[in-house]
């Protein structure tokens, strides 16, 4: 079982000394590149937009209500929505077992989406592949500008789509027969170039931790890590950012490590929560997170 150790939020708390806008900027930009992951279907970055609701299973019920309440108080903090009824079905589970592979290989042969993303048997079993002591898999939707909501799965075709030949009659608009494309799929888009309607937005996020593994961190520290993971997907979460994070606790060859949610951790979380979520560019979604950031470090 976790040590349950004392759990402070800080949240609010200057855990960092603000640095000079001018010396922070790159610094912030490698720190956004390192966590911002594009989702498959848009090239956007997922956030939650539906209410959080954790459900942590595998430990003791005190280190389970912890884990729980940090991600919903973190998930408040950011400006994410959060799912308070007692009766939520959950979107965010984190299991903690000792046979975290055998978990995972029953996911990819009973719920294969909850994996994420892939388009081959052979990725669904890189997937599956247990190689971290907590590991994430998410699982995205694609929301267009009316709210029609589509899981991004490459093992779903689409419903189908009607289309006449828009060039059959000369430039005068769609005539001709009409052709059935089977597997297609279609979005409600707003015609902007800067802002198309479009979002990427997590459905599901299963998180599991090996507690053998984890002996040497007590359930705060622990609650940190989680409550990131279930927030934002990171990216290479086994790669040492830029500047100090909780996700440098678990990083391998990382010197840089720490066992709190630092400064830079949260206002990553608030930018992107803020961020313009139909943004057409990765790197336009990018360049508003760190810019709210470097505000924010500022004190601005």
């Amino acid at each position: 079982m976790i040590r349950i150790v004392s759990v402070s939020l800080l949240l609010a708390a200057p855990l960092l000394a603000a640095m000079p806008v001018a010396a922070q900027a790159p610094a912030v930009q490698a720190f956004v590149a390192s966590f911002a992951t594009p989702t498959p279907r848009t090239g956007k970055i997922a956030r939650w937009e539906d209410g959080v609701c954790p459900r942590t299973t595998g430990q003791q019920p005190a280190v389970a209500a912890i884990v729980n309440q940090r991600v919903k108080d973190l998930a408040a903090f950011a400006g994410a929505p959060v799912n308070d009824s007692p009766g939520c079905a959950p979107n965010i589970e984190i299991v903690f077992t000792a046979s975290p592979q055998a978990l995972l290989d029953n996911v990819r042969e009973h719920d294969p989406d909850f994996l994420g993303f892939a388009e081959s048997g052979r990725e669904r079993e890189r997937l599956a592949a247990v190689t971290r002591p907590i590991q994430a898999w998410y699982t995205t939707q694609t929301r267009d500008l009316h709210g029609l909501n589509r899981i991004d799965s490459a093992r779903r075709p689409g419903e189908g789509v009607p289309m006449k030949c828009f060039t059959c009659g000369g430039g005068r608009g769609p005539v001709g027969p009409t052709e059935y494309l089977s597997d297609a799929t279609y979005a409600h888009v707003s015609g902007n170039r800067v802002s198309d309607g479009v979002r990427s937005a997590f459905y599901h996020i299963l998180i599991v931790a090996d507690p053998g593994k984890l002996q040497d961190h007590g359930i705060g520290p622990l609650a940190d890590y989680i409550a990131m993971l279930a927030l934002t997907q990171v990216n290479s979460p086994d790669n040492c950012r830029p500047l100090p994070s909780i996700v440098n606790m678990l990083a391998k060859d990382c010197t840089a490590k720490t066992e709190m949610l630092t400064k830079n951790d949260a206002t990553y979380l608030r930018g992107l929560y803020k961020m313009s979520a139909d943004r057409q560019l990765f790197s336009t979604q990018k360049g508003e997170i760190a810019d709210s950031m470097e505000a924010a470090l500022a004190g601005r």
